[in-house]
């Protein structure tokens, strides 16, 4: 692998820790000996279904986005952030092949409902469209209930 800091083609592993869904590998690059981090996870092939009936690739990245958009500015670390999205990649891969771009937003709506409030509701909002106040605040009397 390329030195992050010089571009040198060899570096060393110096640390291996596997979790649940990535392998962190401590680097130490033959060149220049600085160290960094670099993290491996299982490609997810998954096609989503827009509900428009087009088809894409699963993009953890744009689920990651919408994440750090409705914790925005609360309370949330970055590591329950990860932990979310890792957590949410993990149950599409049980659907199979393909999935409803729904059932997506469904499960990290879920998740998001145990872990910030707030966040759920911002999420919600996009995600189901609210038109008025009138649909923010059937949400929150729904959110109530449950909680």
């Amino acid at each position: 692998m390329k030195c992050a800091f010089c571009g040198y083609k060899e570096t060393k592993v110096t640390d291996k820790r596997d979790s649940e869904e990535t392998t962190r590998r401590r680097r130490q690059c033959l060149s220049c000996i600085k160290r960094f981090t670099t993290y491996e996870r299982p490609e997810v092939n998954i096609i989503i279904i827009k509900k428009d009936g087009r088809r894409e690739r699963f993009d953890r990245q744009k689920l990651l986005s919408g994440v750090l958009k409705a914790c925005e500015k609360r309370p949330v670390s970055q590591e329950t952030i990860e932990k979310t999205v890792n957590d949410v990649e993990a149950e599409l891969r049980s659907y199979g092949a393909e999935i409803q771009s729904q059932t997506v937003g469904e499960i990290l709506m879920e998740k998001l409902k145990h872990i910030d409030k707030v966040a759920y509701i911002r999420f919600a909002s996009v995600y189901r469209a609210f038109g008025d106040i009138s649909a923010f605040e059937k949400e929150v009397r729904l959110l109530k209930r449950v909680s």
